[in-house]
């Protein structure tokens, strides 16, 4: 049973993503509106996977989060966002992203290529609407390539 941590400020948003990924066999670890609390919660239980809001309470940002995440161990994550277009995200920050509004099915599916990916490098699963896997990072200008 995989283990997700949920980070987002809606509560309504996060009590029915938990409702849903409980009903699909997910285990939520916990739910954080802040980027402390979500670093907390991931240092306690090291989440196989993680469903990100972008923007969260106290002008916290979810790619902080996904730093974090990164350095404990190799977690899926899949953002969630309406504001996915102001941010320039790469797979430094995470795994793929799901545009707000989006249907339960969009997201299980969606959480699904992420734990893919996180296991095995690739998925080979039908993209749901909405979803985006995050591009390469481009090495910095000037990096020394090995």
């Amino acid at each position: 049973m995989l283990k997700v941590l949920i980070v987002e400020d809606d509560l309504m948003i996060a009590d029915m993503t938990e409702a849903c990924l409980l009903a699909s066999g997910y285990r939520v670890c916990g739910i954080a509106r802040t980027v402390d609390k979500a670093v907390a919660l991931a240092r306690l239980h090291l989440p196989d996977l993680a469903v990100i809001d972008l923007r969260l309470a106290e002008g916290g940002f979810g790619t902080e989060i996904a730093f974090q995440l990164h350095k404990l161990r190799r977690t899926g994550i899949l953002f969630v966002s309406g504001n996915a277009m102001q941010f320039e995200l790469t797979s430094d920050d995470g795994d793929a992203c799901l545009v707000k509004p989006y249907l339960t099915k969009d997201l299980l599916s969606s959480l699904s290529i992420v734990s893919d990916i996180a296991t095995t490098g690739s998925s080979h699963k039908t993209h749901p609407r909405g979803f985006k896997l995050l591009k390469t990072a481009l090495p910095e200008r000037g990096a020394a390539h090995v």
